[in-house]
């Protein structure tokens, strides 16, 4: 079963979403994340972002915990207001 990692962000920028989404684009994904995809949003006006990690199973979902977790606080959004595990229970995309 899928899992994902779901990283809620307080004082997120305009400017740091922007520095990021180049640095997403132009970078490759962190060396040991076993992640499949990675979805931010952000909410400009409550400088506040939501980064949803899609894993495809437990084992991958603790390996990424482990990198990310690790990250230096420049390489993350804003301060992380918190980190939940999810089951995913649907999905669909085009």
């Amino acid at each position: 079963m899928a899992v994902a990692r779901v990283v809620a962000f307080d004082g997120v920028s305009q400017e740091r979403i922007d520095q990021l989404t180049s640095q997403v684009e132009s970078a490759e994904k962190p060396e040991g994340l076993p992640a499949t995809e990675m979805i931010l949003l952000h909410n400009p006006d409550g400088e506040q972002a939501l980064a949803i990690i899609f894993f495809d199973n437990d084992a991958d979902y603790q390996q990424g915990d482990a990198v990310l977790s690790a990250m230096p606080a420049d390489e993350v959004p804003g301060r992380r207001a918190s980190v939940t595990r999810y089951d995913v229970a649907a999905r669909m995309t085009d």
